[in-house]
């Protein structure tokens, strides 16, 4: 239902050419299917694998292997045993206590965003539910609670600090819990304007505070010299400059590392006088990036490793240790394209999982014996796409309308020449795309499309002027006009054929999608928005309460559409729908606490009444996206008939999916008027 029979789609001459990826159609359900392991992650003490994989219910679950007595039958998992049995919602994260015997987790209900934490007993226990899985524990409950910072040490074994916003949905306090009995306490009370906290190991005590101001945007680290004593501001961070502690010295505390933008355009890494504010050493910098991951001893605190990523993740050792163990690890790679990457490390470093992530196939990962210089391989993420040829991912540069450098990365579905395209926005918009594997990328390659991906003014990553270039640029501005560059680009290169062009994004790729049909119509054929926002005003006006503490961020970042009721309806795409000229296929989770249901609605009910072509898709066990794969294969399912019909690719044959809970509010409305 809610798709009317379509014409095939027309013969294309270029879907003739040499094709990037497999001959035969990759099935949907291969592409967008639960992996089949996924997050492997040791025990502190390197004896055990926790994992994620599908439960006999088709539910993501943990996992567990004991590393001493594997399977020795050939089927690796035969000894395994599953320690959630979660029947709806898959659960996506995972970590090991330090005593060896738990595993936290984390889910919600629904995709309502108010995730719990749970603990349950990794090892066997006789407190196990009818089927012989443990059973899990709540550390966090209640309606509408929410936990956010989860600070573990192995020095405190029994003991974890955790931010929830039981007391004030608006903040998160910490308490000290002992997850072995359940108990908690609070710890730290939140004045009201922290929005982070941080921990010093050796005492694991809340030493750090992140403040936003809520009048001007701007930042403040507050720092104590332990649990009695009071904050102090230590270091501030005006709104448009960017940075916050990353962790404390091994010094008591007295000194610490810094990221920050002050006097620079993109991020440094430092060490900090945590009394004075001084400046000690600038550690490590890139003129292109800001810095990403950093690497530190767990018992020294010294800086091992930096990372940063203008198109590709680069690292920067200052141990040469590490910088041996990842050198070997190179070698271990069966082709220059690919990427390292370390999952999880036990305790003593001695044992790791690294993961092998190429652009053109799934991740692989592997043991590594650090001891005996042994690389084991330990599983396939997917290994269903394993029989199938994928599209190598090219990281390009393009240059805007006024000139500026964007990077962008692209997914070709033929070997040369023009094809229909479909650009790929990223959500946020404060984030940014990375090179990898892309399922939507190949799955579009795959059906005929080329994908275009590219990291527009307002994305993170490039520095605070990149940034903040963004700033009051959503729609009309140059936020929007850098997509439509990217689009020219790709036609003037001879990739996209300039007749036969999607615009398709979630979040704020949704909010895009609706703003190039609206203010630049000419440009696409078609669009794909999920759960995106229609009108921005209401948007922000729905946001859940822990987000109200940074409100006033967003409006100095999108614009004062609280104040200036004529900018909202010049960035809202709700207020032009007129404008729009091609079809719009729009997919939301009616659970959504962040873009809720009302912002699709709206729009959706205004083109139809205004007779624009528009099909909605409702999913009333979602929110924020589609975690279960059932709903998942269902839309993209809807999302390639949709396409064929509009872009002239290929189109697996659709068939509802057993399980998923589509819902069309636009036939069910006029079916009630009949």
């Amino acid at each position: 239902p809610g798709f009317p029979p379509s014409p095939a789609p027309r013969h294309n001459p270029i879907m003739s050419m040499a094709r990037t990826t497999s001959e035969e159609l990759i099935p949907r359900d291969v592409l967008f299917g639960n992996p089949e392991n996924t997050s492997p992650i040791l025990s502190p003490d390197g004896n055990y694998l926790a994992y994620l994989a599908p439960s006999p219910d088709g539910v993501m679950n943990i996992f567990v292997r004991d590393l001493n007595n594997q399977a020795t039958n050939g089927d690796a998992k035969a000894n395994d045993r599953q320690i959630t049995d979660d029947k709806k919602r898959a659960i996506r994260s995972l970590s090991w206590a330090y005593d060896n015997k738990s595993i936290f987790f984390m889910q919600d209900k629904a995709g309502d965003e108010n995730f719990h934490l749970y603990v349950t007993d990794a090892l066997p226990t006789e407190s196990v539910d009818e089927n012989g899985v443990p059973l899990a524990r709540d550390l966090t409950p209640g309606d509408n609670v929410k936990a956010s910072t989860i600070i573990t040490n192995h020095r405190y074994p029994d003991e974890i600090l955790i931010g929830t916003n039981e007391r004030d949905p608006q903040i998160f306090d910490i308490y000290r819990c002992n997850y072995q009995t359940g108990e908690k306490v609070l710890d730290t009370l939140n004045p009201g304007d922290v929005v982070g906290w941080g921990a010093e190991d050796d005492s694991f005590t809340i030493r750090s505070a992140t403040v936003k101001n809520p009048m001007d945007s701007s930042s403040t680290v507050r720092i104590r010299d332990s649990i009695d004593a009071e904050f102090k501001d230590v270091f501030h961070f005006p709104y448009g400059e960017e940075g916050g502690l990353l962790d404390f010295c091994a010094d008591g505390g007295k000194t610490g590392y810094l990221r920050s933008t002050i006097g620079r355009d993109t991020s440094a890494l430092l060490k900090v006088d945590l009394a004075t504010g001084e400046t000690l050493e600038e550690i490590f910098s890139n003129d292109q990036a800001d810095i990403g991951g950093v690497t530190l001893d767990k018992d020294t605190k010294e800086v091992r490793a930096v990372t940063y990523n203008y198109a590709r993740t680069e690292r920067v050792f200052m141990d040469q240790d590490l910088e041996a163990d990842y050198n070997f690890l190179m070698t271990q790679l069966p082709n220059p394209n690919c990427e390292i990457g370390v999952s999880s490390r036990s305790l003593d470093e001695t044992k790791w999982i690294i993961s092998m992530l190429r652009s053109d196939g799934p991740t692989e990962y592997m043991i590594y014996d650090k001891p005996n210089k042994a690389v084991t391989p330990l599983f396939v993420s997917n290994p269903k796409l394993l029989p199938y040829k994928f599209s190598q991912m090219e990281d390009v540069r393009i240059p805007a309308h006024d000139g500026m450098e964007l990077v962008g990365y692209l997914t070709r579905s033929v070997t040369e020449g023009p094809s229909p395209m479909v650009l790929l926005v990223h959500g946020g918009p404060w984030a940014r795309d990375y090179f990898g594997f892309n399922p939507s990328a190949q799955w579009f390659a795959n059906r005929g499309y080329a994908t275009l991906q590219v990291n527009f003014r307002g994305s993170t990553g490039y520095g605070k002027s990149f940034l903040h270039k963004g700033d009051k640029q959503w729609g009309v501005g140059d936020m929007q006009h850098d997509l439509t560059s990217a689009v020219n680009w790709a036609i003037e290169q001879g990739i996209a054929d300039p007749d036969n062009v999607c615009i398709y994004g979630g979040s704020y790729g949704g909010y895009a999608c609706l703003a190039g049909l609206t203010f630049t119509p000419e440009l696409y054929k078609c669009g794909v928005d999920i759960v995106g926002p229609s009108n921005i005003k209401t948007l922000l006006d729905s946001i859940p309460d822990y987000w109200k503490p940074i409100r006033n961020d967003m409006l100095l970042k999108i614009g004062d559409v609280d104040g200036d009721e004529e900018f909202n309806r010049k960035i809202s795409p709700l207020f032009h729908v007129d404008s729009i000229k091609a079809p719009l296929l729009i997919g939301q989770g009616a659970n959504d606490p962040r873009v809720k249901q009302a912002e699709a609605d709206q729009i959706a009910f205004t083109m139809k009444e205004k007779g624009i072509p528009c099909e909605y898709v409702l999913y009333p066990d979602e929110g924020h996206g589609f975690a279960r794969p059932e709903n998942r294969i269902d839309f993209n399912g809807r999302v390639e008939k949709f396409l064929a019909e509009h872009l002239g690719g290929r189109a697996e044959e659709f068939d509802e999916v057993e399980g998923a809970t589509a819902q069309f509010p636009l036939l069910e409305k006029a079916a009630a008027a009949m």
